[in-house]
Formats: structure tokens, sequence, C-alpha cells
């Protein structure tokens, strides 16, 4: 029983451990997907946001090619095609939804704490789909770890426009993916996960790609500025192109740790380890790209943190309590 309880603990621990340095690479990616659609004139590589979500999964793809090799075609063979299908066409609409927010201008500390409404579409799709128990401290911590997020963004204070409902709807589509990944991941093993969005998703990207550049040439008048700019499959140069890659590859990285994570716990458990991107991608924006958070980050951050602490003080002690019933 002690063994059981220990690796019990193990996991959850795993998980957040797993849930963390993913959350660290999705943080690279945001400042990424910040910096390259930015037009040239105000220090950005001025790539079109469909074509950078294009060619970042394109290279993903490639990046994983490797590992197809290592666990063989026949272990993408799966019971659930269509679920596959379902989930890596939502990723894509949620990416190209996500960078658009980034094209328009919308500062990353607002972007990225937004899309921290993403817990509680998951909290909400894994007890109702999933059967997991959404406990009280559970709900409490994806609610404060929610409040740290607005925090951060300074709603109310920095001033919202219609653009910054988008990474609210990005959150919505990318929550619907972490359910699908979450039920699969009952079945799938993390490497099945991680290669078949891979290369599923990029026929979604480029479908979505030509379909916006068409409606761009049918009605320009009507497609907003930034969503699609000249020839759809332009490369960046220099700097640039290697940053493109960078971001493709810190793309497979990211889904690799996150399959893991929700392969050893629940989704419900390891979502406030999630809103840690929030607080990396204000740090990595700061740093990188010198875009200074608002003094309501700091604050914000910390309530993020706590939450994340307290989830995990919490599961301990229960299953503690547990195994010595």
């Amino acid at each position: 029983m002690n063994h059981v309880s220990s690796s019990t603990q193990h996991s959850a621990v795993t998980g957040a451990l797993f849930m963390v340095v993913a959350s660290l690479a999705f943080a690279g990616t945001n400042v990424l997907q910040s910096a390259l659609p930015t037009p040239v004139e105000y220090g950005g590589y001025g790539m079109s946001s469909t074509g950078m979500a294009f060619w970042q999964y394109v290279i993903a793809s490639v990046l994983a090619l490797p590992l197809i090799m290592r666990i063989g075609v026949h272990n993408l063979r799966t019971k659930h095609p269509v679920l596959h299908g379902v989930r890596a066409f939502v990723s894509a609409l949620g990416v190209h939804v996500f960078v658009y927010g980034f094209a328009s201008g919308v500062p990353i500390w607002q972007m990225v704490t937004l899309l921290a409404t993403g817990p509680l579409f998951i909290i909400l799709g894994s007890t109702l789909f999933l059967g997991e128990r959404a406990s009280t401290a559970r709900i409490g911590a994806g609610l404060v770890g929610f409040v740290g997020a607005i925090i951060v963004s300074g709603v109310g204070v920095e001033g919202l426009s219609a653009y910054t409902l988008i990474p609210i709807a990005a959150a919505a589509l990318w929550a619907t993916t972490d359910v699908l990944t979450k039920y699969l991941s009952r079945t799938e093993s993390p490497e099945t996960l991680t290669v078949s969005l891979l290369v599923l998703v990029t026929p979604n990207h480029l479908l979505i790609l030509l379909a916006v550049n068409a409606f761009a040439w049918l009605a320009p008048t009507l497609v907003p500025n930034g969503l699609a700019t000249g020839f759809p499959f332009a490369l960046p140069s220099g700097t640039g192109l290697w940053l493109l890659l960078l971001l493709g590859g810190l793309t497979a990285a990211a889904q690799y740790l996150l399959s893991i994570a929700y392969k050893v716990a629940d989704a419900t458990y390891l979502q406030p380890f999630g809103d840690l991107k929030v607080p990396l991608s204000g740090l990595l924006g700061w740093i990188v790209l010198s875009q200074a958070p608002s003094i309501w980050f700091w604050p914000g951050s910390i309530l993020i943190l706590a939450a994340s602490t307290f989830i995990l003080w919490n599961e301990s002690q229960n299953r503690q309590k547990l195994s010595m019933a």
C-alpha cells in the first residue's frame, strides 16, 4: 500500500515537472510568435501570421521524423482516427487564432494572460466528458490562477479592445485539444500522441493558410492586417530563419512534454502548473523583446505561483491520507 502511495505521489510530481518544462517551452514559442510577424519597421521580421504558423508546424513535423523512425510507423495505428483528426484541426485553428492576436499588436502579457482562461474550459471539459473529479481545491486553484492571470494582464487598467478577445477564443480551442489529448492518453503512448498531432496538424495548417489567402485574394478589404501578407509561403532570411527553426523545435518539444504530463497525472490537477507560462512569457518578453510588463505583473504572478504550489501540496496530502486509511 505504501509502495502504491509512493508511486502515485511520484507520478503527480513527475507530471507537474513535465508541465512546468512544457510551460517554459510554450513561453519561448510565445515570444517567437510575437517577434516574427511584427513588421520590419518595428523591429520584427514581417511574416504573415498564417505563413508563420504553417512553417512552424512543418519544421516541427520534420524534427519529429527521427521519433517516427525510432518507434516505427506501425505504432502510429490507432482505434481513434476521427478523434486524432478533430484534435489536429482544432489545434491548428487555435494556433492561427492565437498568432493573429500577436500580429494585431496585442501585448504579449495580455495575450498569454487572457489565454489563462483555458484552465476553466479544461476543468469543465475534463469533469463533463472525462469523468474526472473536480474537487474544491482544484477548482479553487484554477480560479486563483485565473485571477492572477487577469491581474497580470492589467484588465481595467491597461484597457481592452476587441482584439484582446482573440486569446480567449484560442483558449477555448486549445482547451478542447487538451481534453482530447487526455482522453486519448488513456490508450495511446506519448509518442503516438505527439507524432500524430505534428503529422496531422500540418495539412490542417496548409488548408487554413490556403483558405485565408484565397479569401484575401477574393475580398482583400475584408481580411484583417497581418493575417495574409504577400506570398503565403515566404520565408524570412538571416536571423529570422533561425528563429523560425527554433520556433518549430520548441513546438515539437512542448507537445511531447505535454503529452507525457497528461499520461501520468489528471488534467485538472496539472492546469495550475500550465499557468506558469504566464509569468515565464512575461519575463522572456521583457528580456528578449524589451516589453516591460506593467506593475500588475508581479502580484498576479505571485497568485499564479501560489495556486500551483497549493494544488501540489494539497494533492500530496490527500494521497498520504488515503495510503494511511
